[in-house]
């Protein structure tokens, strides 16, 4: 059990180190990623809100300067969302900075 917790340990670390290393995204590419997500998304329950959320994780950490902010306040919003018992107040006051975040991945992304 000590080994496999090691190697998972390990395993941890080099995926940090090699996201933490990995080379931006351009807006486009960030785009281009962003809307395969986007086409596959169905529903809009909290199983949903997981699925795009573990979609986007991967993508924000090495997408473009321009989206990193509004993938981090979808991130923060679905986050919150779809916990067992999400805070209303605090989904309340995610909600403009994800729709904000959605107004600008519309305006960037929609001629990439």
């Amino acid at each position: 059990m000590k080994k496999l917790t090691t190697v998972l340990l390990a395993a941890g670390l080099l995926a940090s180190a090699s996201a933490c290393t990995a080379p931006k995204l351009s807006t486009k590419e960030t785009c281009e990623r962003l809307n395969l997500v986007v086409s596959s998304a169905a529903g809009t329950g909290k199983a949903s809100m997981n699925r795009i959320a573990n979609a986007i994780r991967p993508i924000e950490a090495v997408a473009s300067e321009e989206l990193r902010p509004s993938l981090e306040a979808i991130l923060e919003y679905t986050d919150e969302y779809a916990k067992e018992s999400p805070d209303e107040q605090k989904l309340q006051d995610l909600t403009d900075g994800y729709q904000q975040a959605g107004a600008k991945f519309s305006q960037v992304c929609s001629g990439a």
